[in-house]
């Protein structure tokens, strides 16, 4: 449905270089017309109410095949991507429920299973807003959308898995050197730096899938790595931004008191949801172009 013939393709490439600032004016414009920031909200909370029991979940599972305190150490990596300066707090209370998880019961497990699925049935919604152009000529069945956060959650847990064990292997690295020409460097540095660098790939691997699955129908792959490179490095440079900013000039501590984590870590996945819903607003006006608007596209609210 949505492949294009060359010439288009062409067409819509000479207008992004041609035109950049006019592309990035519709970008905005669209972004405000779809309620970008409300729908940016609605995915901070729902991913906020979906990461504890989300990661808690996939430690009880991993638990169960390798040691858990190398995967806490991972995820703890992960964590600081996700909410930079609270992964701390987060991984405290994972690390609670993973102590007392039998004491849930199945049924309670069960619940922590759907509440967990809640951030990616939302950011699939917020897709379908912005790239309606799609949606309105063809529907994905209810089947997909219900199993597609639990395959994102074993997809997650799976990456885990494998970045703990590479994490092990790199950290055999500290306290080696390496001699050349008489010179020799240590490679604690480097451990932690391809420690990093991995973490970084998997951002960028985990925003191209959901570029490339979360919208119905079908997207280019090197347009979704596109948007996965973009949105990662947009998101290291606000996250670093923000660290900087809360541990420097921020007063939410003594606003916010006892609730400045919850507040920190909305605020955080918040600025993430704004990268990523405008990524995929990019790359829905990019495949608008020269396209006729069947309606006049965005969410209305009383303000409009």
């Amino acid at each position: 449905m949505f492949d294009e013939p060359l010439m288009i393709r062409s067409a819509r490439l000479r207008y992004l270089l041609h035109h950049p600032l006019g592309f990035a004016w519709k970008v905005l414009r669209g972004f405000r017309a779809n309620q970008g920031f409300l729908l940016a909200g609605a995915v901070a909370y729902y991913t906020l109410l979906s990461i504890v029991p989300m990661f808690a979940l996939i430690l009880v599972g991993l638990s169960q095949l390798v040691d858990p305190a190398g995967i806490i150490d991972t995820l703890r990596d992960y964590l600081l991507l996700v909410a930079p300066g609270q992964a701390d707090a987060l991984l405290a209370q994972i690390t609670v429920f993973l102590q007392n998880w039998k004491l849930v019961g199945l049924t309670g497990l069960a619940i922590l299973l759907f509440f967990s699925s809640f951030a990616f049935t939302v950011l699939e919604n917020a897709m379908s807003v912005i790239f309606f152009h799609r949606a309105a000529v063809q529907r994905r069945h209810f089947m997909v959308s219900a199993i597609m956060p639990y395959l994102y959650i074993l997809l997650l847990a799976l990456g885990l898995l494998v970045v703990s064990v590479v994490s092990g292997s790199l950290h055999a690295l500290e306290g080696k050197t390496v001699t050349l020409l008489g010179h020799t460097w240590p490679l604690g540095g480097l451990e932690t730096t391809l420690i990093y660098l991995l973490g970084v790939l998997g951002e960028v691997l985990l925003l191209t899938s959901l570029y490339l699955v979360m919208p119905v129908g079908r997207l280019a792959l090197n347009q979704a790595l596109v948007g996965g490179v973009t949105a990662a490095i947009l998101w290291e440079i606000t996250r670093h931004v923000m660290v900087w900013y809360f541990t420097t000039l921020s007063f939410v501590n003594v606003i916010y008191g006892a609730f400045t984590t919850a507040i920190v870590i909305l605020l955080s996945l918040e600025a993430a949801a704004v990268i990523l819903l405008l990524g995929a607003q990019a790359i829905a006006e990019y495949e608008r172009l020269g396209t006729p608007q069947t309606r006049e596209h965005g969410l209305q609210t009383m303000a409009d």
